[in-house]
């Protein structure tokens, strides 16, 4: 919803500001203009995006106008799930947990928390971390490494798409510049017209490195930046599962202070409170009993 905003902002801005000028609409509407710069910043795209970066891009792309999933609400129920695999593990041992970890989509206990194990990324995490600490004895340190190896390469994913589109916005105004310099070649081809016609088609021509340095830094930056933005949240969110899980393991799944060191790890405003995580286990509890 709020890159619907921002785009109206943009355009209400410069059209706005073109029209207290007393600008002529007509002038800016150059189909040609538009279909070289944005034709050939596509190109470019998919030059130099492999198959499977481009279907992320496009997967991406998407998700721009969506609403963050992530809010206080998500992470409760991460929190809870969290608690109810701690829960498990304490009272029967690791070995307990086993048969829900290799089949999750027939597990009661990851079932109950369809939210959060939709994501198959975060599902393969908690499940194959562990079935590490299942099968192997790992010090604490190594399996911390271990955990920030899985993340580092699902965050480096992630910021491909960004990545990808800040390119494609920092050609827009070369692109612009190309599509200006056809303009003016086509003018030069009338260099025997009057001096009003002259200047219509140089002003089109123009059209064309305003087209690019607006879609660069009105529109494609900032889309790249919100994609980064969601990349960085969605870091942050594999973090508390980590953060969490970390704690568990290095104190025999203490249950209390992995689900507090989960709950500090979550950041800003989605963070609930001691408070509101102690209630939310309270309900968790009597629903078991």
């Amino acid at each position: 919803m709020t890159a619907l905003i921002g785009i109206a902002v943009v355009l209400c801005s410069v059209i706005g500001g073109y029209a207290m000028e007393n600008g002529n609409f007509s002038v800016l509407f150059q189909p040609a203009e538009f279909l070289i710069i944005l034709g050939a910043a596509t190109g470019s795209l998919i030059l130099s995006s492999p198959g499977k970066i481009l279907k992320a891009i496009i997967h991406d792309l998407g998700h721009i106008f969506a609403d963050s999933k992530l809010n206080k609400e998500h992470y409760i129920q991460l929190l809870l799930l969290l608690n109810a695999i701690y829960a498990k593990i304490k009272k029967e041992g690791l070995i307990a947990i086993e048969a829900d970890v290799e089949t999750p989509e027939k597990s009661a206990l990851f079932q109950k928390h369809t939210a959060i194990m939709s994501d198959h990324n975060v599902a393969e995490f908690i499940c194959d971390t562990i079935r590490v600490m299942i099968t192997a004895n790992y010090p604490p340190h190594e399996m911390e490494n271990l955990m920030d190896i899985d993340l580092e390469i699902n965050n480096h994913e992630r910021m491909i798409p960004s990545h990808s589109i800040t390119k494609m916005g920092d050609a827009l105004p070369g692109l612009g510049i190309v599509a200006a310099v056809l303009g003016v070649v086509l003018t030069m081809g009338m260099i025997s017209e009057p001096p009003e016609v002259l200047g219509h088609h140089i002003g089109a021509a123009l059209v064309g490195t305003f087209l690019g340095v607006l879609s660069c830094y009105g529109f494609i930056g900032p889309i790249a930046t919100n994609l980064e933005h969601k990349a960085n949240e969605r870091a942050a969110y594999m973090n508390v599962i980590k953060t969490s899980l970390m704690a568990a393991y290095s104190t025999d799944f203490m249950i209390h202070f992995a689900i507090e060191s989960g709950r500090r790890a979550i950041p800003g405003e989605d963070r609930p409170s001691f408070l509101e995580v102690e209630e939310a286990l309270k309900k968790w509890k009597a629903t078991k009993s």
